[in-house]
């Protein structure tokens, strides 16, 4: 991979690990790049349940919520989508 083809995750990683800073734990590299994951799926979650009550209930989305996420690459917070019902339970928190 040519340096110009990094993404800005990969370049962190990097920057992360020549100057001997940790890629895992408190404030690694990791722990941002998961919490973004965890988020997405969350909201692909919402998509799903929203979809599936939207046509008879009409249920829509009511902002975010906040929840604390324990890892071994670290302990974040993560921002959940909420919908008017609060009938989303989501699966993967």
């Amino acid at each position: 991979m040519r340096k110009e083809e990094q993404t800005e995750f990969e370049k962190k990683v990097l920057d992360q690990f020549m100057s001997g800073k940790n890629l895992f734990g408190k404030g690694g590299a990791f722990a941002p790049m998961l919490k973004n994951v965890i988020e997405k799926a969350l909201e692909a979650e919402m998509e799903g349940h929203l979809n599936e009550v939207q046509r008879t209930k009409g249920n829509k989305r009511n902002g975010k919520g906040k929840k604390t996420i324990k890892s071994g690459y670290g302990t974040f917070d993560i921002d959940t989508p909420q919908d008017r019902q609060s009938s989303f339970e989501p699966e993967l928190v």
